[in-house]
């Protein structure tokens, strides 16, 4: 098989825009954790539960972790298409899948959520920040891909 299997000048385009488009879920993944934090904020100070944040981050959550696996077979796809070889960009790859993996985590622990008193709560807060913090370092190495 010849690759790349598609036109070279496509192929850049592509890969933009799945940067344009992982970097957006970035930013979206980052502004719901804001709701995270004042719903975490209100519970540990004893505050009135803001609702409106609540809604908010049970609605974004589960549909970035959607959009962030979908970003990921994106590139996947893309470097299949350009090389055949997964590994072309090691870093990049491995963070990435570090990335959807602990998405999926997250989810399924946020579903064991109940109560205020959850166990749940603690390891939900620390795998989103680990989250936000390997989207920041795959975004450096997306730019190392790119550039």
């Amino acid at each position: 098989m010849d690759y790349p299997l598609i036109g070279r000048e496509l192929l850049d385009y592509l890969k933009i825009g799945h940067g344009l488009f992982n970097f957006s879920v970035m930013l979206m993944f980052f502004y719901t954790a804001r709701f995270g934090l004042r719903i975490r904020k209100a519970r540990l100070s004893g505050a009135p539960t803001p609702v409106a944040a609540m809604k908010r981050h049970r609605f974004l959550g589960p549909r970035l972790a959607i959009l962030g696996g979908l970003g990921f077979t994106a590139g996947l796809t893309l470097v299949l298409l350009d090389s055949g070889n997964i590994l072309k960009y090691p870093g990049h790859f491995l963070v990435g899948l570090t990335i959807v993996t602990l998405l999926l985590i997250t989810f399924l622990v946020s579903r064991k959520i109940k109560g205020p008193d959850s166990p749940y709560r603690q390891p939900h807060f620390l795998l989103g920040l680990t989250i936000l913090t390997l989207y920041l370092l795959e975004v450096v190495l997306g730019l190392g891909v790119l550039l």
